[in-house]
């Protein structure tokens, strides 16, 4: 079974005016838009961690170069 190219056009035809229909509904923006609030709650979630390990790295540093300056002192 094969198809011709005006059967073909017709399908991407119909396919694509469905497509603009479930865009524009109301329902499909909804989801769409929980999805990028949950995308957008993950970025600032990760932000803060990456804050919170370079926070804890940056102590470790200092804690270190404390304890050789303490050492060469003795």
């Amino acid at each position: 079974m094969t198809i011709s190219k005006i059967g073909a056009f017709a399908i991407g035809v119909g396919v694509g005016v469905a497509t603009v229909a479930i865009v524009k509904s109301a329902g499909f923006k909804k989801v769409c838009a929980g999805v990028v609030g949950a995308g957008m709650k993950l970025k600032d979630e990760a932000a803060a961690f990456v804050e919170t390990v370079k926070e804890d790295a940056e102590d470790i540093v200092a804690e270190a170069k404390y304890n050789n300056a303490q050492q060469a002192n003795s």
